[in-house]
């Protein structure tokens, strides 16, 4: 029986093998299809397989350049240490948030005046309630004598970025970054900074739930990217957490240490009003960056009449007319630019350094802002490429008057025998405007 039962399955096989119907194929390899094999001329060739397409995490934006973009991240993402299921969990049907690209793109027809910002930043209610939380949180002292930064200071920060922690942004952290990443202007930025987003949750300090900030990315109560979080976020009530969101002690200590780790340098001023001569060359400002001894034999002194402290008298200060020659002077101290860690805006330390100083107890100015007319779009980007025109480079006009703009003017004015006090006032547009002939 068991010789007759061999002798049938070979027959079977040998009619198998003498069959043309039937074409075995070889093992698909995962390195790629295998060669093709011939069909019988009487047979249509049959379609070579095509490769394992690569698995990534579902995407359903319908948007051709987020979905390719969240394709490349999610493999950068893993690259970088990130758990995939993760990953996957929080891009799967993420969406491009319109309201995000509409800020990022945004560029104000008419720019705000420095005065009109500070003197909107430093209010009478913001005087008093920051002097109010002055005495409300014990932490502060702790704070201070750790990292070195006034309570005055810090309070003028919180005020600035969230109103004392009451505005700290709706926006979904996680989604933003997003859509800056595959779309924004700074996308290497903010794809970084979602990495960084992303290693938070993991790190299970906070949820994609709590991760709520500004459009661009700024969370909590001080405001933090996730970067910064990761590297500067620290606990400053003890629980052994760091909730920028919910704790004012922690989101205090954080921009405390930001601030130190930027050069905060304790004792010393961060700016002092002056009063400069007639004949001042403000070609100077922005500039040198010498002791208030070397401005002095220039003729720049204090405002209030003092006398400069021993740690100011041998730090380096630099001169700023931010509102030109008819505004308030400034000599700028390193702790300025410690602020502008925070945020690289001469506007932006101003308006934080002079609250503080009224929440410490400081009177007004003593040369008041002047009355300043807006610009529009049109004539800042004008007087660029007139600028440009007139073999004064401020880079490319963008319509935004920064560092770049401002010294080009300085140059022109010096050159022109003008006050160079780097101001692009309207009467600065028409001037250059009509040199250059531009339109």
């Amino acid at each position: 029986m068991l010789r007759h039962r061999r002798s049938l399955l070979l027959l079977l096989v040998m009619a198998g093998c003498a069959s043309p119907a039937v074409k075995p194929q070889a093992p698909r390899s995962s390195l790629g299809p295998p060669p093709a094999v011939a069909p019988p001329a009487s047979q249509p060739a049959a379609p070579s397989p095509q490769p394992t397409a690569p698995v990534t995490p579902p995407v359903v934006s319908g948007d051709m350049v987020f979905d390719a973009w969240a394709a490349e991240f999610y493999v950068r993402a893993v690259k970088a240490g990130l758990p995939p299921d993760l990953v996957t969990r929080e891009m799967a049907g993420l969406t491009p948030d319109p309201r995000v690209m509409a800020r990022d793109s945004r560029q104000p027809e008419f720019s705000q005046p420095i005065s009109v910002y500070v003197t909107g930043a430093v209010t009478p209610g913001a005087i008093a309630m920051g002097a109010r939380k002055a005495s409300e949180f014990p932490a502060f002292e702790a704070i201070e004598h750790r990292y070195g930064v006034p309570r005055a200071i810090l309070l003028g920060v919180w005020a600035r970025e969230s109103g004392f922690g009451a505005i700290q942004g709706d926006f979904d952290v996680i989604r933003s970054m997003a859509s800056l990443a595959a779309q924004g202007r700074r996308r290497d930025w903010a794809d970084s900074e979602l990495i960084a987003a992303l290693k938070i949750i993991a790190s299970g300090e906070a949820t994609r739930g709590q991760l709520k900030g500004s459009w661009a990315g700024a969370m909590g109560q001080t405001q933090f990217t996730p970067s910064s979080y990761l590297a500067l976020a620290v606990d400053g009530d003890g629980d052994g957490r760091r909730d920028i969101w919910r704790s004012p002690a922690d989101a205090l200590a954080s921009a405390a240490n930001l601030l130190a780790r930027g050069g905060w340098i304790a004792g010393q001023s961060w700016a002092r009003e002056v009063t400069v001569p007639a004949d001042i060359d403000f070609s100077l400002s922005e500039g040198p960056k010498e002791t208030p001894g070397w401005w002095a034999e220039r003729g720049v002194v204090r405002a209030d009449g003092l006398a400069w402290s021993a740690a100011d008298q041998t730090a380096p200060a630099q001169l700023l007319a931010p509102a030109g020659a008819g505004g308030p002077v400034f000599l700028l101290f390193p702790n300025h630019f410690a602020i502008r860690r925070y945020n690289n805006s001469v506007a932006y330390a101003l308006a934080v350094g002079l609250l503080a100083d009224r929440i410490a107890g400081g009177g007004p100015l003593v040369r008041p802002w002047p009355v300043e007319t807006p610009l529009s779009l049109t004539d800042r980007m004008t007087a660029q490429r007139a600028l440009i025109a007139l073999g004064f480079s401020p880079g490319t006009p963008d319509g935004v008057v920064g560092m770049g703009t401002r010294t080009a003017l300085r140059a022109w004015q010096k050159a022109r025998g003008i006050t160079a006090d780097g101001y692009l006032s309207p009467a600065m547009v028409q001037k250059l405007k009509a040199e250059s002939g531009a339109s």
